[in-house]
């Protein structure tokens, strides 16, 4: 019975406090007339901003049983080129200052804002009066904005600089901004649209005051879409100058894409696919240091520093170390030879992608894979500058020596001006020229040098141009596909006796020497000597580098084994295409060399001797109009043993 009457009572002051909250609320809404809450509404707006705020729709004000005052199309700031402009802005009130006749907003929010963020030529921008507004209300005791939260609705932000004349635009923004007006701190979070791709972020403001005084500050900002995820912590300032000291990290499925969509030129080549970067990170000005780097491109990892340059051109510094360095994925693209090998690619070579940033990077591997050739130990330097490449080969392991020079692509309209200065010293010289030229008739070891310049389009159009110089001296090998030494051997004893096929084999060296003169594309031949202990062959003539074609003529020499003999020498010409020479013998040196031969070449020489052979063959067929009878012709003296007539085959090649 007591319970009872307890819960009666407790019953009956419930309702009490609800009837007398019930009633201040109704009787608030006497006290305080709605004119005085939208004009308050609107001199907190306007003190929390620095702008004007000006209502070009209807006002709506409600106080029972929650306070809100609503207006209706609402632009902020000069009425040329407003700050803000929303279909609705929300004022939502306090609740306990509205009993008592106080107007206190608590939050706001902006349905299909548009906001204008215009940055002109000193900086600044039309939102001064904001940070302005903000800044004076940082001496520690007062609130920095008279509500705690805003909120933005399907809105846009339009981002104009006046002296780039670059326009950003964000859409579908929907964000949170946790003003200070309690604790010090700030953040915003959302999401919004830029460049078709939604973008998650995040920023917290440890001291948001001291941030708007330009003084020292924790920060902390996420950033979170499809083409790439950034995250960094640490501490910024803006006085004297802008610096930023923290922990960067970020990755992207695509580093090429990324790139795109951040609005960069694209870059030249393949390659530029999986990327994940972090680093300490010192910004100051427009200066951004990474030290401690740590990066992953396309499954290659490498440590070092870089320093990046955002004032006036775009600039990278830096110097990496990497174990292993697979640079195949970047020349993927680039073609030297068509698909079948024998011919120079006419695809047009197209270097856009240089000319959007200048970078001038130290790389060094311990091993480095490019398509199908391995190096060793290899330091390089790449310098761009105003699409000018410049990559020089402080030293290379490759092809069991070492390879130093330099390469340098201008960018032009009509294609690229290439110069190149390399020396390949003591390699294998059948791997390096089979990789660099598709060559693959020479075997041994050796040194290759080249100066060359060039300008085209495409790869076929540089060779056609191509001057310079080039150079090889090999040691200890062998010319392979061509045994010319079992050529000669066979011509010697019998010289008519045809050549064979003698492509098979090889002909050994013991040091090879090649000087080769280059303009417009076509290498004179100034000095090939091929010296070995059986045979040694001397060529004079051209190359086509466009075509790949031979035109040489020379001498081979048979080295004598018995003491007192003549050397047997035979000129012949080379002629057909790189990869699959023809070696054809002078035929009139072969037939001057047949005992029985010889003579007859003579008597064609000698003009009595021509007619005379002329009757005779008349006579011999019945052409000879006075011809009676065929008269017998002595047969012709046997040739002697040594050269000895066997059935003809075809010449050697």
């Amino acid at each position: 019975m007591t319970a009872s009457a307890g819960f009666r009572r407790l019953g009956f002051v419930l309702l009490a406090v609800i009837a007398l909250a019930t009633g201040v609320l109704t009787t608030a809404g006497y006290l305080i007339s709605p004119d005085t809450v939208r004009a308050e509404v609107l001199n907190g707006i306007r003190s929390a901003t620095g702008l004007d705020p000006t209502l070009r729709g209807k006002a709506t004000v409600s106080l029972f049983p929650k306070g809100s005052v609503s207006f209706a199309d609402v632009m902020l700031g000069n009425a040329d080129r407003p700050a803000l402009t929303a279909e609705r802005l929300t004022a939502r009130l306090r609740f306990f200052p509205l009993l008592i006749g106080r107007v206190e907003i608590a939050d706001v929010s902006l349905e299909r804002p548009t906001i204008a963020v215009d940055i002109d030529g000193e900086g600044k921008s039309n939102w001064s009066g904001l940070i302005d507004s903000l800044g004076t209300k940082t001496n520690g005791t007062r609130p920095v904005a008279a509500f705690s939260e805003m909120r933005i609705n399907n809105g846009t932000v339009i981002l104009r600089n006046h002296v780039t004349r670059a326009v950003e635009i964000l859409s579908d923004v929907d964000f949170s901004l946790a003003w200070p007006a309690i604790s010090k701190s700030f953040g915003a979070t959302g999401h919004f649209i830029w460049r078709a791709e939604q973008v998650d972020a995040s920023i917290t403001l440890a001291d948001f005051p001291a941030a708007l005084l330009g003084n020292r500050t924790g920060v902390k900002l996420r950033i979170a879409g499809a083409p790439m995820k950034a995250a960094f912590e640490g501490a910024l300032s803006i006085k004297p100058t802008l610096k930023v000291e923290g922990t960067l990290a970020a990755d992207a499925a695509s580093l090429r894409l990324a790139l795109g969509w951040a609005g960069l030129n694209p870059l030249p080549g393949g390659g530029f696919g999986r990327f994940a970067i972090k680093a300490q990170t010192t910004v100051v000005g427009g200066t951004i240091g990474l030290s401690g780097v740590n990066v992953e491109l396309d499954g290659n990892s490498a440590e070092g520093v870089l320093t990046f340059a955002t004032d006036g051109r775009q600039t990278l510094q830096g110097t990496l170390a990497a174990e292993t360095l697979d640079l195949t994925p970047y020349v993927s693209t680039v073609r030297l030879l068509t698909s079948n090998q024998r011919e120079w690619s006419s695809s047009r070579i197209t270097p856009e992608g240089l000319s959007g940033i200048d970078f001038d990077l130290r790389l060094s591997a311990a091993n480095v894979i490019l398509s199908n050739a391995k190096f060793g130990r290899t330091a390089i330097g790449a310098n761009l500058r105003n699409g000018h490449l410049a990559v020089t080969v402080g030293e290379a392991q490759a092809y069991g020596g070492v390879i130093k020079g330099s390469l340098a692509l201008a960018n032009f309209e009509a294609g690229i001006d290439l110069k190149s200065q390399m020396q390949f010293i003591d390699v294998d010289l059948e791997t390096s020229l089979g990789q660099l030229f598709g060559l693959h008739k020479l075997a041994g070891r050796g040194n290759l040098s080249f100066n060359v310049e060039g300008t085209g389009e495409s790869v076929l159009g540089v060779t056609r141009t191509l001057n310079g110089t080039a150079g090889l001296i090999g040691q200890n090998g062998a010319l392979t596909g061509l045994n010319v030494e079992q050529l000669l051997r066979r011509l010697e004893r019998r010289p008519l006796s045809g050549g064979g096929d003698f492509r098979s084999g090889t002909t050994p060296y013991d040091r090879l020497t090649v000087g080769l003169k280059i303009s417009k594309g076509i290498a004179s031949v100034e000095d090939v000597k091929i010296e070995g202990s059986a045979v040694r062959l001397g060529l004079i003539g051209t190359a086509s580098i466009p075509e790949r074609e031979l035109d040489l003529k020379g001498v081979a020499t048979l080295v004598s084994t018995r003491p007192g003999a003549a050397a047997f020498e035979l000129p012949f010409i080379v002629q057909g295409g790189w990869e699959d020479p023809m070696m054809l013998p002078d035929p009139e040196a072969l037939i001057r060399r047949s005992g029985a031969a010889a003579p007859l070449l003579n008597a064609v020489r000698e003009r009595s001797a021509r007619d005379a052979v002329k009757s005779a063959i008349d006579r011999l067929t019945g052409n000879s109009p006075g011809a009676t009878a065929p008269t017998a012709v002595p047969a012709p003296a046997a040739e002697p043993p040594a050269a000895t007539a066997e059935p003809a085959t075809p010449p050697a090649q």
